[in-house]
């Protein structure tokens, strides 16, 4: 098995494992929010904090506009978060930085820390910084290098599987207060245009990244 395929299969086979999943989607959780949260800064909106749950839900308020494009973009920055930082990860680890694909996931995480609202909040942030530190300082090189490269992997596969999880959860609920709907509301475009546009462009990420060891 080649060093490149290991850290795909590792980092798909967790997302993809039931038992592996329901502990490690907190982190695709993590940077779903922060997603949202850097959209609101970048749009002008007052950020008032951010929350993670034990059922790996999380929820991110700010303060703004109720409508417009800033709304807009905040709201759909979510589902597509992971799947960026992800590819982003990947990108810096294939030219040979490691290292700062690593610090830049250790700054995502500091950043989420510093707005996070709930004590189980501080706890998955905690956790995901203390990794993150122990990669960068005490890993050798080729841990970090796999390790790295798993978890953009496992953002990547994460969040596919947190996009088809949405359209699952829309059809068993009839609650509608998901991102999707959100968007439905403020653009009057159907929500599962949203969760179309959700899984496709995650999906198309994915295989993106895939591609090179694929015909490589």
């Amino acid at each position: 098995m080649s060093t490149d395929t290991l850290p795909l299969l590792l980092g798909v086979g967790l997302a993809v494992v039931p038992t592996t999943w329901r502990w490690l989607s907190h982190l695709v959780t993590l940077v779903h929010e922060a997603g949202h949260a850097v959209a609101a800064l970048a749009t002008g909106r007052k950020l008032d904090g951010i929350r993670l749950h034990r059922d790996t839900s999380g929820l991110t308020t700010s303060v703004g506009r109720p409508r417009g494009p800033g709304m807009v973009l905040t709201a759909s920055a979510g589902y597509l978060a992971p799947t960026m930082l992800g590819a982003a990860v990947l990108l810096l680890v294939r030219q040979g930085h490691t290292a700062w694909a690593a610090y830049l996931a250790l700054a995502v995480v500091g950043f989420v820390l510093a707005f996070i609202r709930n004590w189980y909040g501080v706890l998955v942030v905690l956790a995901a910084g203390a990794a993150t530190a122990a990669l960068i300082w005490r890993a050798s090189p080729q841990a970090q290098e796999l390790a790295i490269s798993a978890i953009a992997w496992l953002l990547l596969a994460g969040a596919v599987r947190a996009s088809l999880d949405l359209w699952s959860h829309r059809r068993r609920t009839r609650s509608r207060t998901s991102d999707a709907d959100v968007l439905a509301r403020l653009t009057h475009v159907p929500a599962v245009v949203w969760n179309v546009l959700f899984i496709a462009t995650c999906t198309a990420t994915l295989v993106w990244a895939a591609r090179p060891l694929v015909v490589g």
